[in-house]
């Protein structure tokens, strides 16, 4: 059973979709959402947080777009 695999070097790299309340952004982003209360954050591999968007299935487009894999994160 120790048969190798040959993973494909050029998988996608995940991306963390997870959901997020807009009070616990900085300020200055809060000011910008005007009655926005509940956002996806969209996170690298490492954690970094890369885009904020207000709908789950845009989360996944973006993602994808980008050319990531999305898996959500609870």
């Amino acid at each position: 059973m120790d048969t190798k695999y040959p993973f494909n070097e050029s998988t996608r790299p995940i991306a963390y979709v997870r959901p997020i309340k807009a009070s616990e952004l900085p300020d200055e982003i809060q000011q910008q959402l005007s009655g926005v209360t509940d956002l996806y954050a969209i996170h690298h591999e490492e954690g970094e947080r890369l885009a904020l968007v207000t709908d789950r299935a845009m989360a996944f487009v973006v993602a994808r777009q980008n050319d990531m894999h999305p898996v959500s994160v609870h």
